[in-house]
């Protein structure tokens, strides 16, 4: 069996295959069409390769855009290995019906990158199936090694991630012109076999400058960032110490961990009554005073920068998000700053 895998594929001069793991079968039905060939027309070039790692546009929600190196939460192979796994999601209006990948581990998180190699000569990748055996093609493939010297070798690709889809272009003439048309193939979740048939799909390679962009899943661990908390010294309280993720909103984080928050002793800003705006930036009864790890959140906004122009070192945990930036590290707050100050 796994002789013939790689027969077929040396044949295409498209990967390097081999087979390992275990083979697992899933309770669920692919509810996607197979494949999920699609087709876009462009008379510009969409494609471009680099022999170092490429760069990657990515954004993520809360923590914004990443100011660090993500390579720094990648996981070992073994690791992946272990988290993969796939879930039936029904259709939202973010996203179709289908089977996706997911970490098992809550810790981690499912990030999309796209890498632009050459197809010429193969792409130097070695798979390994991690589930799979069913009939509809339903399974976890994985990439398990990176050749040396191969096309996607320093391209950023790395052992664990797993091909989603699979971009080509080809030219069609239309009349006097000739347009470039993207062809697109879905890999996500398929079993070996399954996989092997959509790459072979693809368009032949005609030239030595043909490339290809895949989409990738890879495995990664969410930025944390240990926050150590001092009660003013009326509460009489020991320090207490929490670990958020990069992303988390520093108020909601707090009270979802049971920690007291909003300075009852405080009037508002805005009414000077009592009690909080509920999150609304506006009472700033929810300030903490920030003794170290001030570039670990996001930057302040208008509102918020007016109402505390003369403490440099407050914050108002509503609306601060913590691991800005996909940032980690130490955080050190006093909560209740105004009661330090008595």
């Amino acid at each position: 069996m796994i002789s013939s895998r790689n027969k077929s594929l040396a044949a295409a001069a498209f990967v390097a295959t081999t087979i390992c793991g275990t083979i697992n079968a899933f309770s669920t039905r692919c509810a996607s069409s197979k494949y999920h060939h699609h087709i876009s027309t462009t008379s510009t070039s969409l494609f471009s390769s680099t022999a170092q790692e490429q760069e990657q546009e990515l954004f993520y929600a809360a923590a914004g855009s990443p100011s660090v190196d993500m390579n720094k939460y990648n996981l070992p192979l073994p690791s992946c290995i272990e988290n993969w796994t796939a879930v039936l999601q029904a259709e939202t209006s973010m996203q179709s019906a289908g089977i996706f990948l997911k970490a098992k581990d809550s810790e981690l998180f499912v990030d999309s990158l796209r890498f632009t190699i050459r197809r010429s000569g193969g792409l130097g990748l070695i798979l390994t199936e991690l589930a799979g055996g069913r009939e509809d093609g339903v399974g976890i493939t994985i990439i398990e090694e990176v050749v040396d010297g191969g096309n996607a070798d320093g391209s950023g690709i790395q052992p664990g991630d797993s091909i989603v889809v699979l971009t080509v272009k080809k030219s069609v003439n239309k009349g006097i012109n000739v347009e470039e048309e993207r062809v697109s193939v879905a890999t996500e979740c398929l079993s070996y076999d399954a996989t092997i048939e959509a790459l072979m799909s693809l368009p032949e390679v005609v030239s030595d400058d043909d490339e290809v962009t895949l989409t990738v899943k890879r495995l990664r661990r969410q930025p944390k960032i240990s926050v150590k908390l001092q009660y003013p010294p009326s509460d009489n309280l020991p320090d207490a110490s929490i670990e958020l993720f990069a992303g988390e909103n520093l108020r909601r984080a707090m009270l979802t961990r049971g920690i007291k928050l909003n300075d009852k002793f405080a009037e508002r800003f805005d009414s000077g009554g009592m009690g909080d705006c509920g999150a609304d930036g506006t009472c700033a009864t929810c300030v903490v005073s920030v003794g170290k790890g001030m570039d670990l959140l996001s930057p302040m906004k208008q509102q918020e920068e007016q109402i505390l122009k003369t403490k440099p070192r407050w914050r108002m945990a509503c609306k601060t998000v913590v691991g800005f930036g996909m940032t980690e590290g130490d955080l050190t707050i006093q909560l209740s700053p105004r009661q330090w100050e008595i």
